[in-house]
């Protein structure tokens, strides 16, 4: 109990000093820095300022690294397209080299071609020297034919049909039986491969040609790729021409109309054309199944065929005629005299 009562005695004298002592506190509180104030929203404003800045400054830079990009890959494609275009120059530099390589080379044979041509003019002032192929008939007689072989583009066509190894049906049908040999000796086939050559003889020499052979179908007598015209001053081509025509064996019907149709195929268009013929056309565009062909429908032939040769072309026709043919000779005259161009029908021994 004395224990308790100490204890008590404590606890109470620890109250009454607590009631005792002034619990109040001075508050005395430090007035803000303004300086330091101001100088700490002025670095937070810096602070603020520097991220926008910062935030506008990484923008742009995003936008200069990808304009950089672009640059770069322009810049790639650029020099790629320069290197293939000096490449391509370097080659059309070579091409441009070789091609005026090639028309100096040009230059110099058409000097040359012509310095030739006048020296072949100037040497040879006679009759024989004027043409580009010589010619020698068998036979002393003149003749005054009426046939000037003029022009700048000049084509022979030559029909070469089963009629032209003679002038009588019956011989004809005789001689087409025969060999090939045999028909190539044909007096009146020779006749016609004489005049081709003659013509050929009296070419202008700063003309061009093209010998065509005709009876159911067309063609050049030296075989091409293309129809083109060939110059008279080449010797080779017009001699290879005489020479294909020699070689020809007459067969087949009279197409004339294909003819027309080949000579059409030709540019520029002729301005001299020799027809080499012996009658009327015995084939037109339609086939016929009857094997006799009368006499009106070779006339209606002959003028389909006409109906395509070029127009305001001389058409100049050595005939040589053959029996039952009554009409063929009006016929070849009025197209000849229509042309302006010239008719001939010759004797056995001309040319």
């Amino acid at each position: 109990m004395s224990f308790l009562d100490v204890m008590s005695c404590g606890f109470g004298a620890v109250i009454l000093i607590y009631l005792l002592l002034d619990h109040s506190t001075d508050y005395n509180p430090r007035r803000p820095n303004e300086k330091l104030t101001s100088e700490v929203r002025k670095l937070d404003y810096q602070v603020e300022t520097g991220e926008k800045n910062l935030a506008v400054t990484e923008q742009m830079l995003s936008e200069t690294q990808r304009r950089l990009d672009e640059a770069r890959n322009r810049r790639i494609a650029l020099t790629a397209t320069l290197s293939e275009r000096t490449t391509q120059l370097s080659s059309l530099s070579e091409e441009t080299a070789a091609k005026i390589e090639h028309l100096n080379a040009l230059k110099a044979d058409v000097a040359a071609l012509e310095k030739d041509a006048a020296k072949l003019k100037a040497a040879n002032a006679d009759e024989e020297g004027s043409h580009v192929h010589r010619f020698v008939g068998q036979g002393d007689r003149q003749y005054l034919t009426g046939i000037k072989v003029g022009g700048s583009r000049i084509v022979i066509a030559l029909d070469a049909s089963a009629s032209m190894l003679d002038d009588t049906v019956v011989n004809i049908l005789r001689r087409r039986n025969m060999d090939d040999k045999r028909k190539l000796a044909s007096p009146k086939w020779q006749r016609a491969v004489r005049t081709v050559e003659w013509i050929a003889a009296q070419l202008p020499i700063d003309s061009q040609f093209q010998v065509l052979t005709f009876s159911t179908n067309a063609q050049p007598a030296v075989p091409a790729d293309e129809l083109k015209w060939l110059d008279a001053t080449a010797s080779a081509d017009l001699e290879a021409s005489i020479a294909a025509v020699k070689k020809v064996v007459p067969n087949g019907g009279t197409n004339l109309r294909a003819l027309a149709l080949e000579i059409a195929k030709l540019s520029p268009a002729p301005d001299n054309i020799f027809l080499l013929t012996d009658g009327l056309p015995t084939q037109g565009a339609k086939e016929t199944r009857d094997a006799l062909v009368k006499s009106h429908q070779r006339e209606e032939y002959f003028d389909e065929a006409v109906a395509k040769l070029p127009n305001g072309v001389p058409v100049n026709v050595i005939l040589f005629p053959m029996e039952g043919d009554l009409m063929a000779p009006g016929k070849f005259w009025g197209l000849a005299r229509h042309t302006s161009g010239s008719f001939l029908a010759p004797s056995k021994d001309w040319p």
